[in-house]
């Protein structure tokens, strides 16, 4: 049954939105998620900066724990093959993936940098949620992702987004207040 829905899904995608521009879109935004990679530079740009410095160290983090958990754990565990793995047919835009689908790692490391921005500086949420969710999309548009890979990938995205943020600055917090205890910050 979910399984037909997936399939549905991902059909009317293609028969609705397939276009030479959409086709040459959705590869270029799709690889702003390889690999994390903006989400990577917009965290270490926040993490050169001393005003925004913490909030770039949680977003790695959040990454680095959704690395470990989506793709090196969930992936191998659940090992569901692509569309494009059982669909050969189909004209692909960017070359087959060799890893899992579910989750959609793309989907859930930005969903996770996503998640802690917006929690750190709402007004922020106006670019990077349309950004990741632009990311999500791509995926089921290149037919690399079902539809519940990447809700798989939103919700864990959302949960490792969650508790990194509220954990993370809780740990910071009682650290920095045990070195000012200390005298070592002032």
């Amino acid at each position: 049954m979910i399984m037909a829905i997936d399939w549905t899904i991902l059909d009317k995608i293609q028969s609705m939105l397939s276009s030479g521009f959409m086709d040459w879109l959705m590869p270029r935004i799709t690889m702003l998620g390889n690999a994390g990679a903006i989400w990577i530079v917009i965290g270490v740009v926040l993490l050169i900066s001393k005003k925004h410095r913490k909030i770039g160290f949680l977003v790695l983090v959040g990454l680095l724990l959704g690395l470990i958990i989506g793709n090196g754990i969930l992936k191998n565990l659940v090992a569901r093959p692509r569309p494009c793995w059982l669909d050969t047919e189909f004209n692909m835009l960017i070359s087959v993936p060799k890893d899992y689908s579910f989750p959609s790692g793309h989907t859930q490391a930005s969903v996770i940098a996503a998640t802690i921005i917006t929690l750190y500086r709402k007004e922020w949420g106006w670019i990077v949620i349309p950004l990741a969710a632009g990311i999500a999309f791509s995926r089921l548009y290149l037919y690399v992702h079902f539809p519940t890979d990447v809700l798989g990938g939103a919700v864990l995205g959302v949960i490792i987004g969650m508790a990194t943020y509220y954990a993370g600055n809780r740990i910071i917090s009682a650290f920095i207040a045990k070195k000012q205890n200390r005298g070592e910050i002032l």
